[in-house]
């Protein structure tokens, strides 16, 4: 089963929809807006993410509510990479056009071939990580044990860490 839509909030709902339209290439689809049960209002807009699913953003207009971090993570003061989006990218091709329309947008890409998949990321105005993946293996019954014991192990054994490709933008970041 795949997910509907992910709904998280936004504190610039402006430099928000100009990211998801302009830079990933997600399309604005639906706007609700509606009375908050503390008293205030919000918009929540949905983009359809054109790989089976939406992504929405809640602008919460309500004085009642304290100030807060949209970040996912440092929000929560945990690194940026810990809770994170990730978009599938269904071949390699399709993750090289994502990263060349990233670079286009003045963003710097940071790509990682983890072994069994290849990601690329960036951080959203919210200063939430969004990826690309495309897994570049099939799982196998041996793969799926590893899981299983490397799951319960007090201490599993630790992976050599990737190499860490950094892509420079092809233009200037637009203003924000």
């Amino acid at each position: 089963m795949s997910f509907h839509h992910v709904a998280i909030a936004t504190r610039d709902l402006d430099a928000t929809h100009r990211f998801y339209t302009e830079v990933m290439g997600f399309e604005l689809v639906k706007v609700v807006a509606g009375e908050t049960l503390e008293g205030g209002w919000a918009r929540h807009a949905f983009y359809d993410t054109h790989r089976g699913g939406l992504m929405a953003f809640w602008d919460i207009h309500d004085e009642t509510l304290p100030d807060f971090n949209p970040s996912i993570s440092k929000g929560l003061g945990l690194p940026a990479w810990t809770n994170h989006i990730a978009f599938d990218a269904p071949t390699l091709e399709d993750l090289g056009e994502m990263r060349r329309r990233w670079q286009d947008h003045g963003e710097k890409v940071v790509e990682i071939d983890h072994g069994w998949c290849t990601s690329i990321y960036i951080n959203d105005p919210n200063g939430i990580m969004v990826e690309f993946c495309t897994t570049t293996v099939d799982f196998t019954d041996t793969d799926r044990a590893d899981a299983a014991a490397m799951l319960v192990a007090e201490q599993p054994e630790l992976e050599d860490s990737p190499a860490i490709i950094f892509h420079e933008p092809t233009t200037e970041p637009a203003p924000a």
